[in-house]
C-alpha cells in the first residue's frame, strides 16, 4: 500500500487499526496475541474465528519471512473478549528497523487492547527444560543493542512482564516454571560461549524475538504477558546441532498444551 510521507510510527499503527475495524467488523479489540515460532497450531483453542485476514492486507505489514509464521491477522471471540491474533511477527534480523518489529503491538494498542501476549520459540539453559516445556518469562535481557522507543521517553521496565497475568497463569497449570528471556539480534543461533554469557548475567532462555515488542507494548500502557516454549537446549547445553525444524515439530507436539494453557488464559486477561 501506498505510505504517506511523514508518517509516524502511531500513525501508521492509526491507519492500520482503522482498517482492521474495517475488515474484522470489530470496532474494539481487548487482549492481542503475538504466536511465535512453534505456537501456530495452538490458535485454534483461543477461540471463535470471526475473521482472518492476510497481513499484506493491512496498512504497513509485510508477508511472513520465517517458516512457521502464517501471514494472518485472526479476529477471535474468547469468553467475552474480542482478542486480536497475529500469527506472524517481523523480526528484527529481517532488516527492516525497530518500527516494523513493533507495528503489530502499537497497532493492537491503537485497535483497544490493553494487554499483550506474547509467545516464542526458544533455547532453554536448564537441562530440565525438555522441548515442549512451556516457561513464564519473568523479565529481560536485550542485546540487540536498540528500543522502539524514540526521543527522551523515559518508560518504567520495572514489571514489564506482569506479576498478575504470571499468577493467572500458575492458576491454570501450577507447575509452570518462570525465567529470563535473554533476546540476541540472530538471524545465526547463538554459539556455546554465548550461551554461557547469557547464563552469567542472569538468563534462563535464548532467542530472537519478544523483547522489543515487550517494550513497544508497555510504552503503549499495556499489560504484558510473556510465554516461551522451550524448543531446543540451547547451544553448548546440548551436544547436538541447532535446527529451525526442530522448533517447529516442538511446537506441534505441545500444540494441544499450548493451546489448552492459552485458551485458559486469554479469556481471563
Amino acid at each position: 500500500m501506498t505510505e504517506t510521507t511523514g508518517q509516524t510510527p502511531y500513525d501508521k499503527a492509526d491507519e492500520a487499526a482503522a482498517t482492521l475495524a474495517e475488515l474484522t467488523g470489530v470496532e474494539r479489540h481487548d487482549v492481542a496475541v503475538v504466536l511465535g515460532s512453534g505456537w501456530l497450531p495452538a490458535v485454534d483453542a483461543l477461540g471463535e474465528t470471526r475473521v482472518e485476514v492476510d497481513t499484506t492486507d493491512v496498512p504497513h505489514f509485510g508477508a511472513a519471512a520465517v517458516t512457521g509464521h502464517s501471514g494472518k491477522i485472526r479476529s477471535v471471540r474468547s469468553g467475552d473478549s474480542n482478542v486480536l491474533v497475529f500469527l506472524s511477527r517481523t523480526h528484527y534480523y529481517e532488516g527492516k528497523g525497530v518500527a516494523a518489529v513493533v507495528h503489530g503491538v502499537r497497532t493492537a494498542a491503537a485497535a483497544g487492547c490493553r494487554a499483550m501476549v506474547l509467545t516464542n520459540g526458544c533455547g532453554g539453559l536448564k537441562e530440565s527444560w525438555t522441548p515442549g516445556t512451556p516457561v513464564l518469562i519473568s523479565d529481560h535481557i536485550n542485546l540487540t543493542g536498540t528500543s522502539p522507543i524514540v526521543g527522551a521517553n523515559f518508560v518504567d521496565l520495572t514489571d514489564l512482564y506482569s506479576s498478575r497475568l504470571r499468577a493467572l497463569c500458575r492458576e491454570v497449570e501450577p507447575g509452570l516454571d518462570e525465567g529470563v528471556y535473554v533476546q540476541f539480534p540472530g538471524p545465526h543461533y547463538e554459539t556455546p560461549a554465548e550461551v554461557r554469557m547469557a547464563g552469567i548475567i542472569g538468563g534462563h532462555l535464548v532467542g530472537m524475538s519478544t523483547t522489543l515488542e515487550a517494550i513497544a507494548a508497555r510504552e503503549a500502557g499495556m499489560e504484558v504477558l510473556g510465554i516461551s516454549l522451550v524448543t531446543n537446549l540451547a547451544a553448548g547445553i546440548s551436544d547436538q546441532p541447532l535446527d529451525h525444524s526442530e522448533v517447529l515439530e516442538a511446537g506441534r507436539a505441545a500444540a494441544s498444551r499450548m493451546g489448552a494453557l492459552l485458551g485458559a488464559v486469554v479469556p481471563r486477561v
